[in-house]
């Protein structure tokens, strides 16, 4: 079974002797908890999504008070992932879907994960069908797309993720190409050409003359800045002028 009740007798063998042969999450939960109710179902899909892969386990605190004074419980919802009777991730408090995934996918990666990780363009192609929300396949399978000029097929991968700036700034990008917008298409050449520093001053330069692609320029910028980091020394110059041009 992918989701089971534990208590404090069967904690040793349906938990820590388990995780020996493969991830066991406990969700430690309460009955009058209302974010507990919140996120079992969350947890209960993730766990189910990767049967066989890991096992869900849900201890009721009130019912098993040891336990949870035996693993530092002293907020609900809270949960921990074990792999060989030890702890090697947890989380305190309701989470998101796409939180959740991730916290499984760092303890049993999804299918739509290991196909990404393939990075072939079949598979890449079945990330995106097994899962349409995994934008970082979708982003993936957009590059290669774009760079053999399948434009329109790259532009639906990711026209709209606006919580991925690295996709939403290929998008812009294709829309400003699409439309024809000289002012940054020297700008995309010099990318291109490995010289980032120059050619985000172009794009900047750009944004700085107020034209009416503004705000598409805008989010390639950031996807440009989200890929050198906060801390690359460009960025943090190119983000005062990006703010000073906008703002």
């Amino acid at each position: 079974m992918t989701v089971i009740d534990v208590d404090e007798d069967a904690f040793q063998t349906e938990v820590l002797e388990r995780s020996a042969t493969l991830p066991v999450v406990v969700d430690f939960w309460a009955e009058w908890c209302g974010p507990c109710r919140q996120l079992g179902p969350v947890l209960e899909q993730a766990a189910e999504a990767r049967e066989g892969k890991v096992v869900l386990a849900k201890v009721d605190t009130d019912a098993n008070p040891e336990i949870s004074q035996t693993f530092g419980v002293q907020g609900i919802p809270a949960v921990k992932a074990f792999i060989e009777g030890e702890v090697v991730a947890e989380f305190v408090g309701a989470q998101g879907p796409s939180q959740v995934e991730a916290f499984f996918d760092a303890l049993v990666p999804s299918e739509s994960q290991q196909l990404l990780a393939a990075g072939d363009e079949e598979s890449l192609r079945k990330a995106v069908q097994v899962d349409p929300k995994n934008v970082d396949a979708a982003f993936a399978l957009a590059q290669m797309l774009y760079r053999k000029g399948e434009l329109e097929g790259a532009l639906e991968l990711v026209a709209n993720a606006p919580d991925n700036y690295r996709a939403d700034g290929l998008a812009a990008r294709i829309e400003l190409e699409q439309a024809g917008d000289q002012s940054v298409a020297a700008a995309f050449a010099t990318l291109d050409s490995g010289e980032v520093e120059e050619g985000l001053d172009q794009l900047l330069a750009a944004l700085e003359s107020d034209g009416s692609d503004q705000e598409r320029i805008r989010r390639v910028v950031v996807a440009i800045l989200d890929e050198l980091g906060v801390d690359h020394p460009l960025a943090r110059d190119s983000r005062r002028r990006m703010s000073a041009a906008l703002y």
